[in-house]
C-alpha cells in the first residue's frame, strides 16, 4: 500500500503518477477524476492497463474493461475500513507525519486481517 497525502482542497490527479511510480501493475483502476491522456499514455507505456472511464465533457470516450472496473468497489471498501478508526476518520493528529504514519499502520493492520 502506498499513501500521499494532500490538502483537503487539491485535485487528486496529479497525485496519480508518483502513486503507480515504481510499482509494476498490469491494470490501473481508478475513477473519473483521474481521466486525462497524458496520464492514460504514461500507464500505457509503463504496460498497464488503463481502467478509467472518461468524464462526460470528454471529446472522445475512453475504452475501458467494464468488468475490471467493477473491481474497484475494493479499493473504496479499503477507505470506509481505515474510516472506522476515529483518528484517520476525524484527523485527530495535527503533524503530517504522525497521520501517515498511523495510516499506514491501519493500512497494514486491515491487510493482515
Amino acid at each position: 500500500m502506498k499513501f500521499i497525502l494532500t490538502a483537503g482542497q487539491k485535485n487528486d490527479r496529479p497525485q496519480a503518477e508518483p502513486l503507480v511510480d515504481g510499482l509494476e501493475a498490469r491494470a490501473v483502476l481508478a475513477d473519473k477524476g483521474y481521466d486525462s491522456d497524458t496520464l492514460a499514455d504514461w500507464l500505457r507505456e509503463q504496460g498497464a492497463e488503463v481502467v478509467i472511464p472518461s468524464r462526460k465533457t470528454a471529446k472522445k470516450a475512453r475504452v475501458f474493461d467494464r468488468h475490471k472496473y467493477k473491481s474497484r468497489h475494493l479499493i473504496e471498501n479499503l477507505f470506509q475500513k481505515m474510516k472506522r478508526f476515529r483518528r484517520v476518520a476525524f484527523r485527530f493528529d495535527k503533524l503530517d507525519v504522525m497521520f501517515m504514519g498511523f495510516a499506514h499502520f491501519v493500512g497494514a493492520l486491515i491487510w493482515l486481517a
